[in-house]
């Protein structure tokens, strides 16, 4: 698997990251169909073949229901073999979410975090954003929150997961990843993926799959004359900027798949 590094810090994370939410939550989704919570059997299945496959980063939230539980049970021995990343600043209750930004707050999110996940750190912390990314980061000094936690060695690195290209231009100035959506036929993000690039900044790519509604990305994939997983991933890869592509999977044979349609892309950028 091929990794990158986040930034200026010491953390590498494959090129593929492992999304979580089916693992905790199948209420208020966006995903075309209907799904039952894995066992912990399914979940295990899931990570072993993540592992096998060189996939180290596991994207999780307190928003994606009891996922972040659900690994920290799971993940007992095993910590050392991933890059954990999780977020702050959304809740969600079962029914709807709510979203809190102040210190207080964030402290509050990262604590019980830890807590969830049995480990003393998160090698990476995001803003979960309700949308209002510019008044989250100016009005709330979210960053500031962070760069304390870091130095309290609560986490490693930490950035937020963006909605708009203000907000994404203004998270690369004060952190180290912006995490946006991206995907042939959702480029409003672009200028984002550009400017950390040339920063020397990080960005993990969600929603690269349209939330699984894979029909809407056919037409790029025909025109391509490649499946709808390959031109995905080539579109995507073409872009310097990002690290990491966050997929949510609980199909161990879609995981296999994916990864190696992402090595392909990734080897044509390079010949």
């Amino acid at each position: 698997m091929i990794k990158k590094r986040i930034a200026q810090t010491d953390i590498e994370v494959s090129c593929i990251g492992l999304g979580t939410v089916k693992f905790g939550r199948n209420s208020s989704v966006k995903y075309p169909a209907a799904f039952d919570l894995p066992d912990d059997n399914a979940i295990l299945n899931c990570l072993s073949v993540a592992n096998e496959l060189g996939i180290n980063l596991l994207d999780t939230a307190p928003a994606y229901g009891v996922s972040e539980q659900r690994l920290g049970k799971l993940l007992q021995g095993q910590r050392h073999n991933y890059v954990l990343c999780s977020k702050a600043g959304e809740e969600f209750d079962g029914t709807q979410s709510s979203y809190h930004f102040q210190r207080k707050d964030i402290i509050n999110s990262v604590e019980r975090s830890l807590k969830h996940l049995q480990t003393d750190y998160l090698d990476i912390l995001l803003i979960h954003s309700n949308g209002d990314d510019v008044n989250i980061i100016e009005n709330y000094a979210v960053f500031d929150t962070l760069a304390d936690l870091k130095q309290r060695g609560l986490i490693r690195a930490y950035g937020m997961s963006t909605k708009t290209v203000e907000g994404g231009l203004l998270t690369l100035q004060h952190a180290d990843i912006a995490m946006v959506a991206y995907n042939p036929i959702y480029t409003e993000e672009q200028e984002v993926i550009t400017n950390a690039a040339e920063n020397h900044k990080s960005i993990f790519v969600k929603k690269a799959f349209a939330s699984g509604h894979l029909n809407q990305l056919q037409e790029y994939a025909q025109q391509r004359d490649m499946s709808v997983v390959d031109a995905t991933f080539d579109f995507i890869f073409q872009q310097a900027g990002i690290s990491s592509v966050i997929i949510g999977s609980l199909n161990p044979k879609h995981i296999t798949e994916n990864v190696h349609a992402a090595l392909r892309a990734l080897t044509n950028q390079h010949l």
